[in-house]
């Protein structure tokens, strides 16, 4: 037992030294932010890879990540959390860890060069037109398993979604353009599973992994099925990959692995329901501040309609929730006219964000309003 015990911890020691003497490499060639983005790694890394992943593959890393953020101008202003998450990382799923990135620095700088790209944008979709029929890898069922490497996938000439999606994150993420893999382990309507492709310019966009679209990201032939999905049942969720671990997991479903973190992104795929469009606002007219409510004639204009009379304010014993309700869309802004006698007084409200709120006009600091006889 006590042999065990020793050799567990000469190993543990050992791989701590690794990983001490890859953070001081780092530093010693790109100073305190070398440090950082090598300690991200570590603190970051899956469990498996602590037994397997050596020195020289993480300093070769390190270094190729960090030539090509010098080298390209989009990778230049990428925020450094995300180029530490989505960049740095040497894997999207649980791959083989095959050290792609020399390779595809060297085939992807050459298409974004061809291509003149100047954005991460143009880059990405240079790569996903090219990059494919440069490795000569296509979709196809005859693939040997969902997460081959990038290695794997090229070597046989086939790949479905995953493996597609593996070659195009590692091929950004080789020129310095933030990327991640994205997918759901079930569509809503029980068609099955599908992966593709986030990149980041300024914000997350999307494409299918060897679908390229000429008219440009965010398109592609899964949108009908992704705008269903539903962020709080995981089953028909939406994640994103992620090397930063905040506890959650992507549910990957060719293994019980959960050594693989993920976002929650479904929000930014799913169609809002008709609900969530629209807000609703209630009224009420007081004579002046903390005074005591009054009965107006209530007219709204709100951009899209004129139209006087169609509410009562309340007044009296009526129940302070009891008020004149109206269901407009998010964002609106407008303004509603109380008329009393012959005189009318607005408020102007909006944009209008929350699920639910109440306007509080006061008639005495109200403007007055010179009413056109068709609204008398």
């Amino acid at each position: 037992m006590k042999f065990w015990l020793g050799l567990f911890l000469l190993i543990t020691v050992t791989r701590g030294e690794t990983f001490d003497s890859f953070i001081t490499s780092a530093r010693a060639h790109h100073g305190e932010a070398g440090a950082k983005a090598a300690q991200f790694l570590v603190d970051n890394m899956p469990a498996k890879d602590r037994d397997s992943i050596t020195n020289e593959f993480l300093i070769a890393n390190l270094e190729l990540a960090f030539k090509a953020r010098s080298e390209f101008p989009w990778a230049a202003a990428v925020p450094e959390a995300i180029f530490l998450n989505d960049v740095l990382s040497y894997a999207v799923f649980d791959e083989p860890r095959d050290p792609w990135r020399a390779e595809f620095y060297q085939k992807a700088s050459t298409i974004a060069k061809e291509a003149n790209a100047k954005t991460a944008t143009e880059a990405a979709q240079a790569l996903n037109k090219n990059i494919f029929k440069l490795v000569n890898v296509h979709y196809n069922t005859g693939r040997k398993r969902p997460n081959q490497s990038a290695k794997e996938s090229i070597e046989i000439g086939k790949a479905t979604c995953t493996g597609l999606a593996i070659i195009l994150v590692e091929a950004c993420r080789s020129i310095g353009i933030p990327a991640r893999a994205v997918g759901t382990p079930m569509w809503t309507n029980e068609r099955g599973n599908h992966t593709w492709v986030e990149v980041w310019d300024g914000d997350w966009h999307f494409t299918g992994a060897d679908e390229y679209d000429a008219a440009g990201l965010d398109r592609g032939w899964f949108v009908g099925d992704a705008s269903t999905a539903k962020a709080d049942v995981p089953r028909y969720s939406i994640y994103a990959t992620s090397w930063k671990r905040d506890g959650l997991t992507f549910p990957m479903v060719w293994s019980h692995n959960s050594d693989v973190s993920a976002v929650n992104v479904t929000s930014r795929y799913a169609r809002k329901n008709e609900a969530d469009e629209f807000v609703e606002v209630g009224v009420r007219l007081w004579d002046k501040a903390q005074g005591k409510r009054l009965e107006a004639r209530l007219c709204i204009f709100d951009g899209h309609r004129r139209e006087c009379g169609v509410a009562t304010t309340k007044a009296g014993t009526a129940d302070l929730n009891d008020m004149p309700r109206f269901k407009l869309k998010s964002g609106t802004e407008g303004t509603f006219r109380f008329t009393i006698g012959g005189e009318a007084r607005e408020i102007s409200f909006g944009p209008l964000k929350e699920k639910t709120s109440t306007i509080d006009a006061a008639w005495a600091s109200l403007p007055t309003v010179l009413l056109k006889d068709e609204f008398k």
